[in-house]
């Protein structure tokens, strides 16, 4: 296939998507980047439905930068508990916090290299603050966009970093956000892990996975 034809392909999908979510965004309840940053800590090996149903009264019982970082670990770990992993998730937050408050007055930073710097944040969790709050250009690579890059032949990469940058150079930077959210919403409504919906996908014209089942 031409280069020209696997542009032409990416831009149908791009617009198909842009068909189906309109109004894709994170779904995460947050009100503040330091909410987010946490309610993203928890989303690892979690869906966010059951992160929005622990962040209420995580997030009504630490307000700020500095409750995290002095709370307790036990009473973090129980309030976490149902998200999985809630040892290293209670750990990360606490951490992160106490590495906000001294390298960055308590303010979440805005920046990639900053954000990896924090305890339990990688460029994923960095894509989302980057793409959610700041409204930068960026691409969240989670399970869903690993699974449906494959499927829809966007790229041979399976590493979630080397997928982000394959991303990067098939897509307009002003499409990156959109696209990877949309790609979540598109995998957790239609393109499941298992038995997906093939037949019921818009996006199927465009996409060699049907093909293979």
């Amino acid at each position: 296939m031409s280069a020209a034809s696997d542009a032409a392909r990416v831009a149908r999908l791009v617009a198909g998507l842009k068909r189906l979510y309109p109004d894709a965004d994170c779904e995460l309840r947050h009100g503040s980047s330091l909410e987010l940053l946490v309610a993203t800590i928890l989303s690892a090996q979690c869906t966010d439905q059951r992160v929005n149903t622990v962040t209420p009264g995580l997030f009504a019982r630490y307000k700020t930068t500095r409750d995290y970082a002095s709370a307790d670990i036990a009473e973090v770990e129980a309030l976490v508990h149902s998200t999985g992993f809630f040892r290293n998730k209670a750990k990360a937050i606490i951490g992160l916090s106490r590495a906000l408050l001294d390298r960055h007055g308590g303010e979440v930073p805005d920046s990639m290299d900053d954000l990896v710097k924090l305890p339990g944040v990688g460029r994923k969790t960095a894509n989302v603050l980057l793409s959610v709050w700041f409204h930068e250009p960026a691409i969240p690579v989670d399970t869903h966009v690993v699974r449906l890059v494959s499927r829809l032949g966007l790229t041979k990469e399976t590493d979630p970093v080397g997928i982000e940058f394959a991303l990067r150079k098939i897509l307009p930077e002003s499409e990156w956000s959109f696209v990877a959210t949309a790609l979540i919403w598109h995998g957790r409504r239609v393109c499941f892990a298992r038995n997906p919906s093939c037949d019921a996908c818009a996006l199927r014209r465009d996409c060699p996975f049907p093909k293979r089942l």
